[in-house]
């Protein structure tokens, strides 16, 4: 795993724990934005359930909502969870049905931090390593030699754009294997291949 790796889920997972009869339903869910986020809160939340509270972080940026419950008891341990496992672009969604019993503070705290960091826990996880824009300029000869090797390393669609000299394409590839790119197509193309990091 890279320096600036980022581990994130591989899916969506729910986890559900019975409390003092409250019934606590976790969703975990994979989001690539804040606002992604706020879309994906509304169609997770239950109208049916007492309490809808959430968190998520997107690198520094995060939210959270105790729903009603006493401030700090419900959002800020569900996003304590998130970050205990090192997680990002990630949102959990704790639902509350009252079961007649009340759990107080530090009982409510350790229900939706407890629920998210189980759901968490259980959810399939994934590495992802940090992204870079890259720009290839080569001669029109080379085009079925340089195609399979960008197609192996690009993230995403290659963007060709084509000039009087030759091809000029963009991809995304992996930060980390922008000198095993660089390498190979060198060799491919003996050297007539140029690219070039762009973010």
């Amino acid at each position: 795993m890279g320096l600036n790796a980022m581990i994130t889920l591989n899916g969506s997972h729910t986890y559900v724990a019975e409390i003092k009869k409250s019934r606590f339903i976790a969703k975990a869910v994979p989001i690539a934005s804040n606002e992604v986020a706020k879309d994906r809160v509304a169609a997770l939340e239950d109208p049916a359930a007492t309490h809808n509270c959430y968190a998520f972080r997107v690198g520094d940026c995060y939210r959270f909502s105790d729903d009603g419950e006493p401030g700090g008891t419900a959002g800020r341990p569900i996003l304590s969870a998130i970050d205990g496992q090192a997680l990002d672009n990630v949102l959990v969604m704790v639902t509350r049905f009252f079961g007649g019993i009340k759990l107080g503070s530090g009982g409510l705290v350790r229900a939706y931090g407890g629920t998210a960091a189980k759901c968490l826990h259980e959810a399939p996880k994934r590495v992802e390593e940090p992204t870079a824009t890259v720009v290839v300029r080569a001669p029109f000869d080379t085009i079925g030699a340089i195609y399979p090797i960008l197609a192996q390393f690009a993230q995403g669609n290659i963007d060709p754009t084509y000039r009087a000299s030759g091809p000029v394409l963009n991809l995304t590839i992996e930060k980390t294997k922008f000198k095993a790119l660089e390498e190979a197509l060198s060799n491919a193309t003996r050297g007539s291949a140029h690219i070039t990091l762009v973010s």
